[in-house]
């Protein structure tokens, strides 16, 4: 049998499919490790709307909150934009948003001001606020800043006093970083005057969280918590040691 034989016969060979798991077709996650029995019963619809201005890293990572935050409210009141820069030709309405002036920038500049300073929704003839978060890590969100102009010239807001993240699985930087689905609850909320909002909307993370804890997964502390306890594992690089001079309320 020579080489061109051989070659022939491996090329007839039909390969067998990867085997996948069945994939729940809300979240698109596996059926065993869906959160979707976490989410409202019903969606639910806030005066404002939540802009996700999305790092194109973010959307390969496995355990990801914006999409919590997208299916927990209704249609078109969570938005998401891919990119490394905003806007571009392909983000379409996306420059209406940032000229309106009821949007504003979740995202500590040195200019940036209490969220709860603002005035509520309904109050002082408060129209609804395009509320607009920078999804990826703490590098990715500074470069999706100093990289848009139009972000820069926004009015920035800051959460202050929030509690330590409730996304326990997952190691944080800082003990006051969040997560993007907490973030956008608790803001919302403020905006909205209504503190049952946050923990509506947190329900699929609690799921999430609970279900790992219950299947081999372990609480983590944050990395701030764990070098301060002189219990981190590995030496502290340029860039964590750069964000735990920042204060809690300077993490994405």
């Amino acid at each position: 049998m020579n080489e061109e034989t051989v070659w022939q016969e491996l090329s007839e060979i039909f390969a067998d499919p990867p085997e996948t798991r069945d994939k729940c077709l809300q979240c698109k996650r596996p059926v065993p490790v869906c959160w979707c029995p976490g989410l409202p019963k019903h969606p639910i619809c806030p005066a404002s709307k939540i802009i996700i201005l999305q790092h194109p890293a973010e959307a390969k990572r496995c355990l990801r909150t914006a999409p919590m935050l997208a299916l927990g409210l209704e249609p078109g009141k969570c938005i998401i934009y891919r990119g490394k820069k905003f806007p571009l030709s392909k983000h379409e309405g996306l420059t209406e948003i940032l000229n309106d002036k009821n949007s504003i920038l979740l995202y500590p500049s040195p200019d940036a001001i209490a969220l709860d300073k603002l005035n509520p929704v309904g109050i002082n003839g408060q129209k609804p606020y395009n509320l607009i978060l920078l999804d990826g890590t703490w590098p990715q969100a500074k470069a999706i800043y100093h990289s848009s102009p139009t972000l820069c010239v926004l009015q920035a807001c800051k959460l202050v006093g929030v509690p330590t993240s409730e996304y326990v699985i997952r190691t944080q930087p800082t003990e006051g970083c969040l997560s993007t689905l907490e973030t956008g609850a608790f803001a919302l909320s403020i905006l909205e005057n209504d503190p049952e909002l946050k923990d509506k909307m947190l329900g699929p993370l609690h799921y999430l969280c609970r279900f790992q804890l219950e299947n081999g997964a372990v609480t983590h502390q944050s990395k701030e918590f764990l070098i301060k306890q002189k219990a981190y594992p590995k030496l502290i690089g340029r860039r964590l040691a750069k964000q735990l001079r920042m204060l809690p309320e300077e993490s994405t």
